[in-house]
């Protein structure tokens, strides 16, 4: 299984970086490398049904070596890597037996890994770690999700002897800027269930998601002289603050935690004239969070009206929605993946998603399909790491949910 290193390191020499600015599909034409690459090692480990499509979704079909009646089993991953930090030309470190101490990232620039502003480093004391160079981010979300699949993957082949239904899988572009389950194709890929391999420290396992929601708000403002602004000046900066400011302080991402939502204001630009601001909205209780979208048109209403005109208006759209919804009628497939951690000598920590994954479309598109650990942190910058030992494990569990299912 110690493959998944060397597969892993491979993947992570492919620039994949997803573009949100783009309008193409996939966003950049450079994910559609790391697609032929993985279609080839697919069919030189003999699957069937394998499809790469226009978009550069990549799937195929590990046939199934039992005569059992056995449902169908999927396995998801994403090959894009955000846009927060570039991807390109990655340098991974790996230190053998960490000893628990700051890791030197970069020289030249004095990039410290520290378990004094990272904690959890010391979990991994004696493992060996994967990390950046400190210029670029790592790419573990979610190389190493495809790595882990593609070495279990390997692995079941090259032992026939553990029986196993039909198995299928799947690696999708774009997640990063929200579009990985655009043009997935549910009824080709044909699984009854399945797993996104996306998920952070090792153990965890979630089914739970924040409903989320995008926020633009335009706010229109007069510009005069100053010298001569009494009673005419509508200051659209000052307006954005008022409307900002009556969003509650408390539901700011820096003051929540475990299952508390916030808005998040990701961008604000203007002039007098005009400001632009751009939130998200996050939670995970349906209810709540149509609360505190109503909360955001009862502001522009008050706002609208003590300026006696129209300054504030605002475009809300639901980006995806809690998957927890879909995946309770179906919980044996948590009790699955659960007890195939237990059977890996694995505490599993079940845990609701700050975020979402391809994982919650996906379920409401008809395929059932919660999040399962790859070992990574501090994802999606310089300071991203992964344990070895952690994807070696990913692996063990994949395989074990393959026997789990078998054996019921």
């Amino acid at each position: 299984m110690k493959s998944v290193k060397y597969k892993f390191l491979k993947y992570i020499g492919f620039d994949t970086k997803s573009d949100p600015d783009s309008d193409t599909n996939p966003s950049t034409v450079k994910q559609f490398e790391l697609a032929k690459e993985l279609e080839n090692e697919l069919e030189n480990l003999g699957l069937k049904n394998i499809k790469l499509s226009d978009k550069c979704y990549l799937y195929a079909t590990l046939p199934a070596n039992s005569d059992k009646n056995l449902p169908v089993i999927g396995f998801i991953s994403h090959m894009d890597t955000a846009p927060d930090t570039s991807g390109e030309n990655v340098k991974p470190q790996i230190i053998e037996n960490y000893d628990g101490n700051t890791i030197l990232l970069n020289k030249k620039e004095n990039i410290l890994l520290s378990p004094e502003d990272f904690p959890e480093l010391k979990k991994y004391i004696g493992q060996t770690l994967i990390t950046t160079d400190g210029t670029t981010l790592l790419g573990a979300d979610d190389k190493a999700g495809v790595a882990t699949i593609m070495t279990a993957v390997e692995y079941l082949v090259n032992h026939p002897e553990i029986k196993h239904g039909t198995i299928k899988i799947a690696f999708t572009p774009d997640e990063e800027i929200g579009r990985g389950a655009d043009y997935f194709d549910v009824d080709f890929f044909g699984a009854d269930f399945a797993y996104t391999v996306d998920g952070g420290e090792i153990g965890e396992l979630e089914y739970e998601n924040f409903n989320a929601a995008s926020l633009n708000v335009t706010v229109k403002g007069r510009n005069v002289h100053p010298g001569t602004a009494k009673n005419q000046m509508i200051n659209s900066i000052n307006i954005a603050h008022e409307f900002h400011a009556m969003l509650p302080n408390i539901k700011r991402p820096e003051h929540t935690n475990g299952y508390e939502g916030f808005y998040h204001l990701m961008n604000i630009s203007g002039t007098v004239d005009e400001t632009k601001m751009s939130y998200i909205i996050r939670d995970h209780n349906r209810e709540k969070f149509e609360d505190m979208k109503k909360h955001v048109l009862a502001v522009t209403d008050l706002l609208n009206k003590s300026h006696h005109k129209e300054v504030i208006t605002v475009e809300m759209k639901d980006s995806y929605y809690n998957m927890r919804e879909k995946i309770e009628p179906v919980m044996h497939i948590v009790e699955t993946a659960k007890q195939a951690m237990i059977n890996a000598d694995i505490k599993p920590k079940i845990k609701p998603i700050r975020g979402g994954t391809d994982g919650s479309r996906l379920s409401y598109m008809g395929l059932p399909c919660p999040n399962i650990f790859t070992g990574g942190h501090n994802f999606h910058g310089i300071y991203e790491y992964i344990s070895l030992n952690s994807m070696i494990k990913a692996v063990e569990v994949i395989v074990n949910i393959t026997k789990i299912v078998h054996d019921k």
